[in-house]
């Protein structure tokens, strides 16, 4: 049986968890979706998870459950609130703000912590994505903004990643805000590059990535119109839910050059879900279809 290497590159809200329990978690939802495929000869995928949240919880700038950064009681200074508003403000359309113009200023977030600006952009995209996302999304955004803001504790995070590569590791799988780090290590040529880690890297792996909003390229300092693409012959793979109410269901064809992208339908419950992703038929295509 062949035997890909990969590695995988988690997102935020790990801290209650372990890398061995990541590591199995993934591999199972992984290798499920290796074994859907038709016409495959068999294969599996040896793969590990960096725990990197464990890092952070262990340091002064922690995200663990004992300093929650981004509970709902802890107001968001006028920067953090802007990026949040400029989020929200990039994933919903013109019918949805007209509609939370019209209704009145409920507020969705804990009360008097958000803005009228912000809750009204808040109820804009409740009505495109209703089923009570938002406060999922506010958090996440948080945290988001606080790795791109803090390029010291990015680089120690980056670097953590980067010693779970060894030099035979095929195939990189970034989910959420994993997916901004994977794709960082890589233009960054921390990883994949002659005689670093994952020297024999061919592919990238992106789902449930925030790279598709506007605000999140802003804040890595893409500005200009510049797009999204690895400077290197590695093969990088989207895999989306349009009902992924975390990204807004946006997607990286039109923001990307050497992308091949494919939707997913993750179900209702967890559109976000890493595990939902992992055993998706398009990610398993994507990890045994770059073999040499």
């Amino acid at each position: 049986m062949e035997t890909v290497q990969v590695v995988g590159v988690h997102g935020i809200g790990q801290s209650r968890t372990s890398g061995h329990r990541l590591t199995a978690d993934w591999s199972r939802a992984l290798q499920r979706g290796i074994d859907s495929l038709p016409g495959i000869a068999a294969c599996s995928a040896s793969l590990v998870v960096p725990h990197w949240t464990a890092l952070l919880a262990r340091g002064a700038d922690r995200l663990g459950p004992e300093d929650d950064l981004f509970g709902e009681s802890v107001p968001m200074e006028p920067a953090e609130e802007n990026f949040v508003a400029e989020a929200f403000a990039d994933l919903v359309g013109p019918e949805d703000v007209a509609f939370a113009e019209t209704q009145p200023l409920a507020t969705l977030g804990p009360p008097k912590l958000w803005s009228p600006r912000l809750t009204r952009l808040a109820m804009a995209y409740d009505h495109r994505f209703p089923g009570g996302g938002v406060q999922f999304l506010v958090r996440r955004l948080r945290e988001v903004r606080y790795y791109l803001t803090k390029p010291i504790l990015a680089a120690e995070v980056r670097a953590f990643v980067r010693d779970g590569f060894t030099l035979n590791a095929a195939v990189v799988i970034g989910h959420s805000l994993g997916s901004l780090i994977a794709y960082d290590l890589l233009r960054r040529k921390e990883i994949g590059a002659a005689g670093m880690p994952g020297s024999d890297l061919h592919t990238l792996v992106t789902c449930g990535s925030p790279l598709g909003i506007p605000a999140v390229r802003r804040l890595m300092g893409i500005t200009d119109g510049t797009p999204l693409q690895l400077d290197s012959p590695i093969r990088w793979v989207n895999v989306f839910d349009p009902d992924d109410f975390i990204t807004g269901g946006a997607s990286l064809s039109a923001v990307a050059r050497g992308l091949t992208e494919t939707p997913v339908a993750n179900g209702i419950g967890d559109p976000h879900s890493a595990l939902r992703y992992l055993r998706s038929v398009p990610v398993a295509r994507a990890v045994v279809g770059g073999r040499p």
